[in-house]
C-alpha cells in the first residue's frame, strides 16, 4: 500500500446515502493482489450497505472466497451495479436489492430474496448506516434522530430476527 496518498481531500456530498462513484479519488476497495481460497465456497452472505465503501469491500472479499452475494442497498443503483460488476467477476453470483432497511417489512423481502436466489443465507453483514453531522446537538433534528435509529440499529435488528429463521449451525452475523 505504499503506492496510496498519505492524505485525502475532505469529501463532502449533499445527500445520504452519498454516492462512491462521485468521490475523487475513488476509494480503495479491494487488494488486488490477493487471491481467494474458497474459504467461503457455496456459501451466501447477505451484505447491507454493500454497494459501496466497507460494503463494497466486504462483498468483494467474500466473492473472492467463492461466496454468492445479495447486497442491500438504499438507491445508489449506479454504485450497486459496479459492485455487482466486480463482484461476478469472480465466478459467483450477485443479487440486488434496493431498498430500505430502517422498514421491517423491507428487511424481510430482503432475507427472502436472498434465500429464494441462493438457497440458503449462511453470513448476515449489518453494515448499513448514516450519520448527519452537526456542529451542535441543537441542530439535530427529531427526524434527523429517528431516521438514524431506524438505518443503524433497528435495521440489524430486523434483519438478525429474519435472518435466523434460515441461518444453519456454523453461520455468522
Amino acid at each position: 500500500m505504499e503506492n496510496y496518498p498519505k492524505e485525502f481531500p475532505a469529501e463532502s456530498q449533499n445527500r445520504q446515502p452519498g454516492i462512491e462513484s462521485e468521490m475523487n479519488p475513488a476509494p480503495v476497495y479491494e487488494y488486488k493482489e490477493y487471491k481467494g481460497a474458497d474459504k467461503l465456497k457455496g456459501k451466501t452472505a447477505l451484505i447491507t450497505g454493500g454497494d459501496s465503501g466497507i460494503g463494497r469491500a466486504v462483498a468483494v472479499a467474500y466473492a473472492k472466497e467463492g461466496a454468492n452475494v445479495a447486497i442491500v442497498y438504499f438507491d445508489e443503483h449506479d454504485d450497486a451495479e459496479d459492485t455487482k460488476k466486480r463482484v461476478e467477476e469472480e465466478g459467483v453470483k450477485c443479487l440486488l436489492i434496493p431498498g430500505d432497511v430502517g422498514e421491517e417489512d423491507f428487511c424481510n423481502e430482503a432475507v427472502e430474496k436472498t434465500v429464494e436466489e441462493f438457497g440458503r443465507l449462511d453470513i448476515l453483514v449489518n453494515n448499513a448506516a448514516e450519520q448527519h453531522p452537526k456542529e451542535s446537538i441543537k441542530d439535530i433534528t427529531s427526524e434527523q434522530l429517528h431516521r438514524t435509529f431506524k438505518t443503524n440499529f433497528y435495521s440489524q435488528f430486523y434483519l438478525t430476527k429474519k435472518a435466523i429463521d434460515y441461518m444453519k449451525p456454523g453461520s455468522a452475523i
